[in-house]
C-alpha cells in the first residue's frame, strides 16, 4: 500500500524539517518489508480565499482532486486518540483489505471542509491540545515509522 501525506503550508527549513525527513527516510526503508510504501509529502498552499469556510472548501477540492479513489485518512482535532500499536493496526487494516493508496492529510489552520469529514475512512486526531502544523509533521512521521516497526516486530516500540 502506497502513503502520502497531503499538507496545506510547507515545512520550512529548520529543525523541524530535518526530524520530520529523518522519520520519513526510516519510514520509506523499513515499510517495503510489511507492505508499505512511502510515497512522499505533498505541500499545497493556504487558501487566500476571504472566509474560513472559502478556504477550506479550496483547500479541500485540491485534496480531492489528489485523493482520486484513494482511501483517507484524516489529521483532525475531532478524530479518534489512537494508541502507536492502534495505528498500527489500522494501517495494517487497510493494507490488508487491498487499500492501493491511502493519503493521510494535514489541514490548514482553519481546519478540514466538511465535505473532506465526510469523505473521510478515518479520522485521527494526536490529542485534545492544538498543535504547531511543524510539530504535527513531525509527529506523524514519527508515528508512520513507529507502526511499521510495531508490524515488523522491531523493538523500537516498547511498552
Amino acid at each position: 500500500m502506497r502513503i502520502s501525506i497531503h499538507a496545506v503550508g510547507s515545512l520550512k527549513a529548520g529543525p523541524e524539517r530535518e526530524l520530520a525527513e529523518r522519520y520519513l527516510k526510516r519510514l520509506a526503508k523499513a515499510g517495503p518489508a510489511v507492505g508499505l510504501e512511502f510515497s512522499g509529502v505533498r505541500e499545497i498552499a493556504e487558501s487566500r480565499a476571504r472566509t474560513d469556510l472559502e478556504r477550506k472548501r479550496e483547500e479541500g477540492r485540491r485534496l480531492l482532486d489528489f485523493l482520486g479513489d484513494g482511501t483517507l485518512l484524516l489529521l483532525d482535532e475531532k478524530g479518534r486518540n489512537f494508541s502507536s500499536r492502534e495505528i498500527g493496526g489500522r494501517l495494517a487494516g487497510f493494507r490488508d483489505r487491498g487499500v492501493r493508496h491511502l493519503v493521510i492529510a494535514i489541514g490548514g489552520a482553519d481546519g478540514h471542509d466538511e465535505e473532506l469529514r465526510s469523505r473521510a475512512d478515518l479520522w485521527l486526531s494526536f490529542g485534545a491540545q492544538t498543535w504547531p502544523h511543524q510539530l504535527v509533521r513531525v509527529m506523524l512521521a514519527e508515528q508512520l515509522y513507529r507502526a511499521t516497526t510495531i508490524l515488523s516486530g522491531h523493538p523500537y516500540h516498547r511498552e
